[in-house]
């Protein structure tokens, strides 16, 4: 007899709920996810009848961590069953109060830093895995659904666990991060094939991405190996941590047209992750039920940058980016972000490449979006010396406590760099198996940072001599709370910032009123500049970029594009470049370009100088 969970997703899709532990904390939650269940049953009760209202044919356990490795962090080891047993019975609680025919889903995570570290064999994950299910199938879910897995080999682990106590079907999804790979390296084809052949009825990826990458990742799956029905539930964006709390971008409307989009390449379990609300679900829910047609997003196809010339260090010595800025020269900063390998090849060509077109300088990202890359610093030093192009190294203070900014600031130092952003940092996904530290957070790193500039640490002992770090701030004109950007920024700069760089922005009257409520500062700024390369570029950017707004009338410009979008990208920014080129607080551009698409940077850099040379040209003339 085929299981009625088996029967519902060949009528069509299941539409899933959205995250529970993000909207714990949004309503009060602030101890251990997994013990909510436990201390706060009205709480988490509440959570499953809202997703249920707005929809949901699928709600999960609030059981992610329900593990003998997680509880155990928390002196509860031996309260697996007990936790996982609570859960499911306030899902089931959830729907007999509603009414509704929905599945209820016994949700299973990987037991996480033990296995990663080597404390744990995956003999022992299968014991844990078996604990929880086994308790989840007494407590009556429908489903067995595993998540946020970072690898196949922990994910067969769980898979052959559930197995061995139930005939219930499983769920498999993989975490995925923004390259299209599990953290484990695998692709999605090669992930879809060994979940099935473990014996999951359903494979797919949740959390790790937002909607974009997600439907880019099951498209691989439908398209190159077909025979397991698919699931995606992707996070609400990149989130950003305000005060202490995580944001999350994405709308419910993007969610809509995502689910429409995800319907269409044939994924049977449509629902989302961290970030996402009961709000995500209803538009889902109206969505999938309109028929609404999606839009269509093309990618632009990515250009190999130059060979690489050497030019000789001591070209380095001769201009710095605190000189420039105090003459009045525009300054052009270009953003490349560090290899995620020991290669480091590429991003020293498209310094080179960037250098020979006119950039002044070169931003190198702190492991962006908290994924591991080469340090910034050691990509630094060897852009100085291979490509002679001066540096602006991120630092943020999520991975090091005070002691190790502090060590590896004067390391940098030591080693001739001089221009530093302080910067907190975007927040650790889970299978990043990381913790943040945030010591401090960036307006105290830069605090840190002028101390040492007068000689001293931050706990005021002798360094020996002073540091000359020439130190940049952030600034969002776009933020969502603009009125805590500018309270923050106004601290950046009482903090000691010597210049302020933005966050990309395209509409010129959003930075003049940010400027005009800061009121009058000494500091030059650069602005942010991110040339747009497609129409889905944009959508990426305005949806799924916390904190990055794109005006509808760009957006619509880049949807008229096609296949012209990075030419079209190039001519806004340029515009925006034109537009905010007379204002008084602006001292030059910092460009982020899109997909390491350094020969579109390189495009506006060139215009930039060509204007600026002929403005020094007119000047001289008599």
């Amino acid at each position: 007899m085929q299981h009625p969970f088996i029967e519902a997703l060949e009528r069509g899709v299941v539409l899933a709920d959205g995250a529970m532990g993000t909207l714990l904390r949004q309503r009060g939650w602030t101890g251990p996810t997994e013990v909510a269940a436990l201390d706060r049953p009205d709480l988490v009760r509440s959570i499953h009848e809202d997703y249920i209202a707005a929809g949901a044919d699928l709600i999960l356990t609030n059981t992610f961590e329900a593990n003998r490795a997680a509880l155990g962090g928390h002196g509860m080891a031996g309260r697996v069953r007990d936790a996982n047993l609570a859960a499911a019975k306030l899902a089931r609680d959830a729907r007999e109060i509603s009414g509704a025919p929905v599945f209820i889903g016994g949700s299973v995570g990987p037991v996480g830093r033990e296995l990663a570290v080597g404390a744990w064999t995956l003999r022992d994950a299968f014991e844990a895995f078996r604990e929880q299910i086994e308790a989840l199938v007494e407590g009556g879910v429908d489903v067995i659904v595993l998540e946020t897995f970072p690898a196949v080999a922990e994910a067969r682990e769980a898979i052959r666990a559930a197995r061995a106590v139930t005939d219930l079907p499983v769920v498999a999804m993989l975490n995925f991060s923004a390259d299209l790979a599990s953290p484990a390296g695998e692709d999605p084809v090669t992930i879809g094939r060994a979940l099935s052949e473990a014996g999951a009825d359903v494979v797919g990826v949740n959390c790790g991405v937002g909607p974009q990458a997600a439907l880019d990742i099951i498209e691989g799956m439908a398209r190159e190996w077909a025979r397991a029905p698919l699931a995606v539930e992707p996070n609400a964006g990149l989130p950003r941590a305000v005060q202490g709390r995580l944001l999350y971008p994405s709308s419910p409307e993007y969610f809509a047209d995502f689910a429409l989009r995800a319907k269409d390449l044939g994924a049977v379990i449509i629902g989302g992750c961290c970030g996402t609300t009961p709000e995500h679900v209803r538009a889902m829910r109206e969505a999938l039920g309109s028929g609404r047609a999606p839009t269509v997003l093309r990618s632009a196809p990515q250009l190999e940058p130059p060979p690489l010339e050497e030019p000789p260090a001591a070209e380095l010595s001769r201009s710095s980016l605190r000189d420039k800025l105090a003459a009045g020269h525009y300054v052009v900063s270009v953003e490349i972000d560090p290899p995620r390998g020991v290669n480091p090849r590429k991003a020293i060509e498209g310094a080179a490449m960037l250098k020979a077109a006119g950039a002044d300088a070169i931003n190198i990202g702190d492991s962006p979006m908290a994924r591991v890359r080469m340090s910034a610093l050691s990509l630094a030093i060897q852009m100085q010396q291979r490509a002679g192009i001066e540096t602006i190294i991120h630092q943020t203070t999520r991975d090091r406590n005070l002691m190790a900014l502090q060590a590896d600031m004067l390391g940098a130092h030591a080693l001739g760099i001089r221009n530093v952003i302080a910067l907190g940092g975007d927040p650790p996904p889970e299978a990043s198996q990381s913790s943040a530290v945030w010591d401090v957070d960036s307006i105290g790193f830069i605090r840190v940072l002028k101390r040492l500039n007068e000689g001293v640490d931050f706990a005021g002992n002798s360094i020996g001599g002073k540091t000359d770090f020439f130190v940049a701030g952030a600034a969002n004109p776009t933020a969502d709370d603009v009125d805590l950007e500018l309270r923050r920024v106004r601290q950046k700069l009482e903090a000691g910032a010597d210049v302020l760089m933005t966050q990309p922005v395209y509409d010129t009257a959003r930075v003049v009123e940010f400027f005009e409520r800061l009121g009058p500062i000494e500091v030059p700024v650069l602005l942010g500049i991110m040339p747009l390369v497609s129409y889905r570029n944009a959508e990426f950017v305005h949806n799924e970029l916390a904190g990055v707004t794109v005006p509808a009338a760009v957006r619509s410009r880049m949807r008229r594009a096609g296949e012209a979008g990075a030419d079209e990208g190039i001519a806004i920014a340029i515009e925006h470049i034109e537009e905010t080129r007379a204002l008084p607080f602006v001292s030059g551009i910092y460009v982020m370009p899109a997909f390491g698409r350094y020969e579109i940077a390189a495009e506006v850099v060139k215009h930039v100088v060509a204007v600026r040379e002929g403005t020094r040209e007119a000047e001289a003339a008599p």
